[in-house]
């Protein structure tokens, strides 16, 4: 398994922080970062191979759920699975409605990440 993620997180802490966390994990070989969901979709159409996304949803510019309406509406996107990283569960079902296809609760604990790229890839 080489996958190749895309972080998507206005915080520079939270990304250097899921990036410690993917280096630890064999499967994920390339990660690649985006500030908001602007820069994201730039970098997702410069790179066609990514696999999947862990995305944030309080961003500026583009947040989280205009990234997923804009990400979802193409369906050359539809197999590449979207997990959301929020300290917000009242969000969930939004995120959900928005073609998210999972959440992950913020502080991020590197079993459940693993658990969930486990299960999308």
């Amino acid at each position: 398994m080489a996958l190749k993620v895309l972080i998507v997180d206005d915080d520079f802490i939270n990304r250097k922080l899921l990036q410690t966390l993917l280096k630890k994990n064999p499967g994920v070989t390339d990660i690649l970062e985006a500030e908001n969901g602007s820069d994201a979709l730039d970098k997702l159409k410069k790179d066609s191979d990514i696999n999947l996304i862990l995305l944030d949803i309080m961003m500026p510019i583009v947040d989280g759920i205009e990234f997923l309406k804009i990400f979802r509406s193409d369906m050359a996107n539809a197999h590449i699975p979207v997990i959301v990283l929020s300290t917000d569960d009242t969000r969930k079902t939004e995120v959900f409605d928005n073609g998210a296809n999972d959440f992950l609760r913020k502080p991020i604990k590197e079993d459940d990440l693993f658990g969930k790229i486990e299960q999308w890839s």
